[in-house]
Protein backbone atom coordinates (compact mmCIF):
# COMPACT_ATOMS: atom_id res chain seq x y z
CA UNK A 1 0.00 0.00 0.00
CA UNK A 2 1.38 3.10 -1.06
CA UNK A 3 1.04 6.55 1.62
CA UNK A 4 0.54 9.86 0.83
CA UNK A 5 2.49 13.38 2.04
CA UNK A 6 0.79 16.72 1.91
CA UNK A 7 3.06 19.28 0.18
CA UNK A 8 2.86 22.84 -1.23
CA UNK A 9 3.88 23.00 -5.08
CA UNK A 10 6.92 25.62 -4.00
CA UNK A 11 8.42 23.13 -1.25
CA UNK A 12 8.61 20.34 -3.64
CA UNK A 13 10.01 22.05 -6.38
CA UNK A 14 12.70 23.18 -4.47
CA UNK A 15 13.06 19.38 -3.00
CA UNK A 16 13.77 18.44 -7.11
CA UNK A 17 16.50 20.69 -7.55
CA UNK A 18 18.10 19.79 -4.66
CA UNK A 19 17.85 15.91 -4.40
CA UNK A 20 16.52 15.77 -1.06
CA UNK A 21 13.36 16.40 0.47
CA UNK A 22 13.53 17.57 4.46
CA UNK A 23 10.49 19.19 5.27
CA UNK A 24 10.03 21.55 7.95
CA UNK A 25 8.49 18.90 9.86
CA UNK A 26 11.52 16.35 10.02
CA UNK A 27 13.72 19.36 11.37
CA UNK A 28 11.15 20.17 14.37
CA UNK A 29 9.70 16.92 14.48
CA UNK A 30 12.04 13.78 13.50
CA UNK A 31 9.85 13.12 11.09
CA UNK A 32 8.00 13.48 7.89
CA UNK A 33 3.94 13.07 8.56
CA UNK A 34 2.25 11.15 5.79
CA UNK A 35 -1.58 9.59 5.45
CA UNK A 36 -3.13 6.46 3.89
CA UNK A 37 -5.36 7.49 1.40
CA UNK A 38 -8.28 6.89 3.83
CA UNK A 39 -6.74 9.61 6.13
CA UNK A 40 -5.69 12.33 3.48
CA UNK A 41 -8.76 14.01 3.35
CA UNK A 42 -9.32 14.29 7.48
CA UNK A 43 -6.01 15.74 7.81
CA UNK A 44 -6.26 17.89 5.17
CA UNK A 45 -9.02 19.40 6.48
CA UNK A 46 -8.03 19.67 9.50
CA UNK A 47 -3.92 21.11 8.85
CA UNK A 48 -4.37 22.76 5.77
CA UNK A 49 -8.20 24.22 5.87
CA UNK A 50 -7.93 26.45 2.20
CA UNK A 51 -4.57 26.49 1.60
CA UNK A 52 -3.97 26.49 -1.95
CA UNK A 53 -1.32 25.27 -3.81
CA UNK A 54 -0.96 21.81 -2.50
CA UNK A 55 0.12 18.06 -3.98
CA UNK A 56 -0.09 14.71 -2.87
CA UNK A 57 2.82 12.93 -2.94
CA UNK A 58 2.29 9.20 -3.46
CA UNK A 59 5.06 7.27 -2.14
CA UNK A 60 6.45 3.44 -2.27
CA UNK A 61 7.28 2.78 1.17
CA UNK A 62 9.34 0.03 -0.07
CA UNK A 63 11.44 2.45 -1.87
CA UNK A 64 12.37 4.44 0.88
CA UNK A 65 15.91 4.25 2.46
CA UNK A 66 14.56 5.91 5.41
CA UNK A 67 12.82 4.17 8.39
CA UNK A 68 8.94 3.98 8.30
CA UNK A 69 7.13 3.65 11.10
CA UNK A 70 2.77 3.26 11.90
CA UNK A 71 2.12 5.31 14.63
CA UNK A 72 -0.63 7.49 16.35
CA UNK A 73 -0.14 11.33 15.58
CA UNK A 74 1.86 13.19 16.57
CA UNK A 75 -0.28 15.23 18.87
CA UNK A 76 -2.76 12.20 20.19
CA UNK A 77 -5.45 13.57 18.74
CA UNK A 78 -7.12 12.39 15.92
CA UNK A 79 -8.46 14.36 13.00
CA UNK A 80 -12.35 14.22 12.61
CA UNK A 81 -12.91 11.24 10.25
CA UNK A 82 -10.26 9.15 11.18
CA UNK A 83 -10.90 6.50 13.47
CA UNK A 84 -9.85 6.54 16.92
CA UNK A 85 -6.72 4.17 17.04
CA UNK A 86 -5.39 4.20 13.24
CA UNK A 87 -1.80 4.53 13.10
CA UNK A 88 0.18 6.80 10.88
CA UNK A 89 2.71 6.20 8.50
CA UNK A 90 6.26 8.43 9.32
CA UNK A 91 8.91 8.85 7.74
CA UNK A 92 12.33 9.60 10.05
CA UNK A 93 14.83 10.61 8.04
CA UNK A 94 14.74 12.44 4.53
CA UNK A 95 12.31 10.77 1.91
CA UNK A 96 14.57 10.30 -0.97
CA UNK A 97 12.90 11.42 -4.37
CA UNK A 98 13.14 7.76 -6.23
CA UNK A 99 10.52 6.81 -3.19
CA UNK A 100 7.63 9.18 -4.60
CA UNK A 101 5.89 7.76 -7.68
CA UNK A 102 3.58 10.86 -8.19
CA UNK A 103 2.78 14.31 -7.53
CA UNK A 104 -0.49 14.85 -7.85
CA UNK A 105 -2.63 18.19 -7.55
CA UNK A 106 -4.44 18.44 -4.28
CA UNK A 107 -6.88 21.07 -4.80
CA UNK A 108 -10.57 22.77 -3.11
CA UNK A 109 -13.72 21.62 -4.71
CA UNK A 110 -16.48 24.15 -5.24
CA UNK A 111 -17.69 23.81 -1.69
CA UNK A 112 -13.91 24.89 -0.46
CA UNK A 113 -13.12 21.58 0.33
CA UNK A 114 -10.46 18.92 -0.71
CA UNK A 115 -10.96 16.67 -3.02
CA UNK A 116 -8.67 13.47 -3.83
CA UNK A 117 -6.81 13.23 -7.18
CA UNK A 118 -8.84 11.16 -9.65
CA UNK A 119 -6.02 9.17 -9.79
CA UNK A 120 -6.46 8.43 -6.44
CA UNK A 121 -10.66 8.31 -5.76
CA UNK A 122 -10.75 4.44 -7.10
CA UNK A 123 -8.43 3.23 -3.88
CA UNK A 124 -10.69 5.66 -1.91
Amino acid sequence: MNILHITSRKVWVEATRSGEYTPQSLVSGGFIHCSTTMQALPVAEKYYEGQKGLLLLVIEPARLTAKLRWEAPSDGVFPPGVPVGDAFPHIYGPLNLDAVIQALDFQLDVNGKYALPPALKSNH
